[in-house]
């Protein structure tokens, strides 16, 4: 037996390790695990370059959990180690073998670790930590190598052992947590699902049905419970793969979930190494952005959900999986350091997105535009963040009116900019914002053979706000900003059948039910047919308390201003209401005309809704 000195820069090294290398202790299970698909990858690297001729077997890598002794075991029949190897990277700390495998061997993509950290996250959960090895080299004698969390280890040889690498915790009270069964099934999804070397943790129950009819028979028998996906889809070419390859992936990262309605196959091995899926999932008028559907990869092995610092915002939206083996991580592989190549991934990836939408729309224009409710959110956040996907993106983004028709920018500019470009060269596009609260407002524009569209999306008031920035000459107006003859400023303004007098006496009977809210009172002089009393929103003030609401702000700086129009040629204003001799009558009147233009805005609510039926109860009674 040999006893040594394990050579760190401080006796105080195994305190720190325990409480401060990894952010969360359960990390130590994935840590191990990678250095066991290391050992294998490493056993195949041998095999393809010849330096191993001899057959090796099935490589797999097994989770053995010992409640009555305490001990949870990592084994691999990979590459295993010699006396020699146990003590060059057992113990001298933050040593990496597989850093110098890969200056080696070149296989760069093939081996997980490179920091040599990775298996004295052991000592988090372990009291003491035995590693029991044999190399696949001829005549290596197995090696125990054991240390108990203090810089003291002890090494002897064994007889029985087979090539690869048993490491047995002996789990610390604390940490008894990591030997229930539930607790590393758990554990293996979260990080090792996609592991290239499948994992066994103990047996299943497998049931196979024989005969037919009365003469059916479930027959149960074990096998063993791999629990990871070694060839997931984002590492098969494209060309290999169908649709129902990919939904069926989904399902698999995502189950339960409603299919997605398309995808795109990242696959880049220069600048940088980048493979992955991204999913457009159904969002419809959804606009939450859930930061842990994108998960990140490093060579199968996960490493965070948290992706931000790499997928564009606007793109955070979306679900699946990206791997690159370049992405620059810390020490506990759990955050993103900043790094030029970065930058270049996050620009390829919001690239490829633009790429695949400009496809789908080009290919199948109907299909795109079936889609379109549950994908704009995400083009249009993404022409509001990102320069260079407005830039594309104006090709196939869609504007879609009340009639459900759907047009790009340009080709809707070109459809309504002959009817409705005002005095000062603008194109103004109206809008509604929900449909069924502006039906009125609507039927008066079409009337005028105005164009509408539907702007209900969160998202909305911002996407508006920058196609006005970026296109100059269009301006975005909502259809009960004003009266529909202003909405699109022309200079024409029609006469009034009121006397100036009468006009006077018609307004100070308003006065009295509007000004003491604080807003506004208008005579305009429009068609008969238009409604006798309107509300309409300043479009400016509307626009900055949804804003404010969006941000979470609730638009309380922005009080809820408005101007009622009376319609002055109006049968009920000149030829009924003024000629009513009763002053009570003149003002229940006025009450119920300004009532019946809230609820058109659909502001009646409560006691003031209830006080209007019964007053229209009575009208017609």
């Amino acid at each position: 037996m040999e006893k040594g000195t394990i050579s760190v820069q401080t006796q105080n090294i195994f305190p720190i390790i325990k409480k401060f290398l990894y952010s969360d202790h359960d990390i130590f299970l994935r840590e191990l695990i990678s250095n066991a698909v290391d050992a294998s990858q490493k056993l195949n690297t041998l095999v393809n370059k010849g330096v191993i001729k001899s057959e090796i077997g099935e490589l797999q890598i097994e989770i053995i959990a010992d409640k009555e002794a305490g001990t949870l075991t990592i084994r691999d029949n990979g590459i295993g180690m010699t006396e020699e190897e146990v003590k060059k990277y057992l113990n001298q700390v933050a040593f990496s073998s597989a850093e110098e495998f890969v200056k080696k061997y070149k296989a760069e993509n093939t081996i997980i670790g490179h920091f040599g950290l990775g298996f004295y996250s052991a000592f988090m959960v372990a009291s003491q930590v035995e590693v029991q090895t044999k190399s696949y080299r001829k005549n290596a004698k197995a090696v125990k190598w054991s240390c108990n969390g203090e810089p003291e280890y002890e090494i002897e040889f064994l007889e029985g052992k087979s090539r690869g690498t048993d490491v047995i915790l002996h789990i610390s009270d604390d940490s008894k947590e990591f030997l229930e069964d539930a607790r590393i099934e758990e554990l293996l999804q979260k990080y090792c699902r996609f592991l290239p070397i499948p994992i066994k943790f103990g047996m299943k129950e497998h049931v196979e049905y024989e005969g037919e009819g009365e003469d059916r028979q479930e027959i149960k028998t074990e096998e063993e419970n791999i629990v990871n996906n070694p060839h997931p889809a984002w590492k098969k070419s494209p060309r290999s793969l169908k649709d129902e390859d990919y939904k069926k992936f989904y399902e698999e990262l995502y189950p339960f979930s409603a299919p997605p309605l398309f995808w795109i196959h990242l696959n880049i091995d220069y600048p940088f190494n980048l493979t992955g899926i991204l999913y457009f999932p159904k969002l419809s008028n959804s606009f939450e952005i859930q930061k842990n559907k994108i998960h990140l990869y490093s060579n199968q092995v996960f490493v965070t959900d948290n992706v931000e610092n790499i997928v564009p915002e606007f793109l955070m939206l979306l679900h699946g999986v990206i791997d690159s083996p370049d992405i620059p991580l810390n020490v506990s592989r759990s955050y993103l350091q900043s790094d030029s190549n970065v930058k270049k991934i996050t620009s390829y990836i919001s690239k490829k997105v633009a790429e695949k939408l400009a496809s789908q729309f080009k290919k199948d224009r109907d299909a795109y535009t079936e889609k379109w409710a549950e994908i704009s959110p995400v083009v249009k956040y993404g022409m509001i963040a990102d320069e260079k996907f407005y830039k594309k993106a104006e090709k196939f983004a869609l504007l879609t009116n009340t009639e459900g028709e759907h047009f790009t920018i340009e080709e809707y500019t070109e459809k309504v900019k002959e009817k409705q470009t005002d005095k000062y060269e603008k194109v103004v596009m109206l809008y509604s914002n929900p449909n069924e609260e502006q039906a009125s407002y609507i039927s008066s524009a079409k009337a005028r053979e105005y164009d509408v569209l539907v702007m209900d999306q969160v998202i909305d008031n911002h996407f508006m706000q920058n196609l006005e920035q970026k296109l100059n000459n269009v301006v975005f107006v909502r259809v009960d900003s004003d009266i529909t003859d202003n909405l699109i400023q022309k200079d024409e303004a029609k006469e009034s059948s009121l006397s100036e007098k009468q006009e006077e006496r018609v307004k100070a009977l308003f006065e009295g039910l509007v000004e003491d809210s604080g807003n506004r009172i208008e005579l305009k002089p429009l068609s008969a047919d238009d409604q006798p009393v309107m509300i309409v929103k300043p479009e400016f003030m509307r626009r900055m308390k949804e804003m404010q609401a969006l941000q979470g702000m609730g638009g309380t700086q922005f009080p809820d201003s408005y101007t009622v129009v009376v319609n002055s040629n109006h049968p009920l204003i000149g030829e009924k209401l003024l000629k009513m001799r009763s002053e009570e009558k003149k003002a229940n009147f006025v009450s119920y005309l300004y009532d019946l233009a809230r609820l058109n805005q659909n502001m009646l609510k409560g006691d003031d809704l209830s006080a209007f039926v019964k007053s229209s109860l009575e009208f017609v009674s």
